[in-house]
């Protein structure tokens, strides 16, 4: 469905772009965006009707906006337009759709402080018309299970997001989207995601 080197980064082009975001702006955002992309990559092979390569792309550059700084929820637009500059239209609408597993961006966690109204209308209006495929929720499903460290329960991560952001209304709502893609994605491989994810317990449990 996408080509890579088209619609989506080459691998080598996006791991050019990871040196450089981490050069612009030093953090674990570059490892959690590995972690990202590995965990998708490890499941689209299980999947049979996902490209494994495609997957492992779009999950390390799903969160690339944050090459421009700690800025919030306005990384999905940054990343979004920076993917558009270059051609990369799959890759610039995961930078968006990764944060909204639901289509009403109220339910996110974000702080739309940072954004102006207009970009806050046009990430309002992308959300609520773009048709989400399995890349989509994919990234949105393995975005939810990836720390720094590696892969743990989802129930950690969610846990780790909320200490970090608070619990807004509509977050109940983002957790049950978050276990729905879940529950799409192991039926489609016939087996539990943590089956195919290394460390989960170790990182769950810190042992």
């Amino acid at each position: 469905m996408y080509t890579l080197g088209v619609e989506v980064p080459t691998i080598r082009e996006a791991q050019k772009l990871l040196e450089e975001g981490y050069k612009l702006f030093p953090g674990q955002w570059i490892r959690h965006l590995t972690n990202t992309g590995k965990a998708a990559e490890l499941i689209a092979k299980q999947c049979g009707d996902l490209d494994p390569e495609v997957a492992l792309v779009l999950g390390m550059l799903h969160d690339i906006g944050y090459r421009y700084g700690n800025t919030g929820i306005k990384h999905s637009l940054l990343g979004y337009n920076f993917a558009m500059d270059r051609g990369y239209t799959k890759l610039a609408q995961i930078c968006l759709t990764h944060s909204f597993d639901c289509k009403d961006i109220k339910k996110s966690f974000a702080n739309w402080e940072v954004c102006s109204s207009e970009e806050y209308e046009f990430i309002d209006n992308y959300i609520k018309n773009v048709e989400y495929d399995d890349y989509d929720r994919l990234i949105q499903l393995c975005d939810s299970l990836s720390l720094p460290i590696g892969y743990c329960l989802l129930e950690k991560r969610m846990i780790d997001v909320a200490l970090r952001h608070g619990v807004k209304d509509g977050v109940v709502d983002k957790w049950k989207k978050v276990f729905e893609n879940k529950e799409y994605f192991e039926k489609k491989m016939g087996m539990s995601l943590y089956d195919v994810l290394p460390g989960v317990i170790e990182n769950t449990f810190e042992k």
